[in-house]
């Protein structure tokens, strides 16, 4: 489970750019949950991210994951924890390292130390296996460098680098944003069959609002730092986006 506690976090204090990118926000995410973030630019989705996997501390709260307080832990001990995708296809993977070594490398995370390159021939075929799952012929590249494949091979390729190690928590940084319709509909199919294949507590940040509502358990809605909406269960399922829309209008400017 995640918990976040009163998070804090102010950009330039005590400067006329002084801005408040967490304010008090407190949020829980359960196992197995899947949450859609959404929110207009600067609202703090990204900031919550960053607050989570270390890149940078919070002026005041706590952040716990798997009942372990993860506050003041650095992000490189988060990272065996957490698994994260990225907006830009390119980031996540070592392209001049072929998909079964960068497969090698997320994969001995799970024992945290050492990282490692090498590939025996166990791992080579429990690879291939995960890889044909996405049936885009992957499994048959596994000896290809990282940057000869397109940017929605790449995504499929880290989001099975995030979720190999079985990760606490999977955070999504709007990971379809980048790709052309069919390869972001393809990405999020994975991405749905990884999470509940897994079961795994995932947020994912997205600008699509149809795809906030048509995937995952729950949505909640950012503005100035703060969670202005929280919708699961059958007030999410009946929710359009018209309406959705139109209630965010109301809470910008209460």
């Amino acid at each position: 489970m995640l918990e976040v506690k009163r998070a804090q976090k102010t950009f330039f204090r005590d400067t006329p750019n002084e801005r408040a990118a967490l304010n008090d926000l407190s949020l829980t995410l359960n196992p197995g949950e899947f949450l859609t973030v959404i929110g207009s630019n600067g609202a703090g989705k990204s900031t919550l991210f960053n607050a989570i996997t270390g890149g940078f501390l919070l002026d005041g709260g706590s952040i716990t994951l798997g009942g372990e307080d993860i506050t003041w832990l650095p992000p490189h001990r988060r990272a065996f924890m957490i698994g994260y995708i990225f907006q830009n296809p390119t980031r996540g993977t070592a392209p001049s390292m072929t998909i079964e070594e960068n497969l090698a490398l997320a994969y001995s995370r799970r024992k945290k130390w050492p990282l490692r390159k090498g590939v025996s021939k166990e791992d080579n075929s429990f690879f291939r296996e995960h890889l044909a799952r996405f049936e885009m012929g992957l499994e048959d590249r596994v000896k290809d460098k990282v940057g000869l494949l397109s940017g929605g091979q790449r995504q499929a390729l880290a989001m099975l680098m995030s979720t190999i190690a079985r990760p606490r928590l999977l955070l999504l940084d709007e990971h379809t944003a980048a790709l052309d319709p069919a390869a972001a509909q393809n990405i999020m199919r994975i991405t749905d069959g990884i999470v509940r294949e897994q079961k795994l507590a995932t947020m994912m940040i997205t600008h699509n609002i149809r795809q906030a509502l048509d995937f995952g358990t729950r949505t909640i809605m950012l503005e100035d730092g703060k969670i202005v909406l929280d919708m699961s269960g059958d007030e999410r399922q009946n929710m359009t986006i018209s309406r959705l829309m139109e209630r965010y209008s109301r809470l910008r400017v209460m």
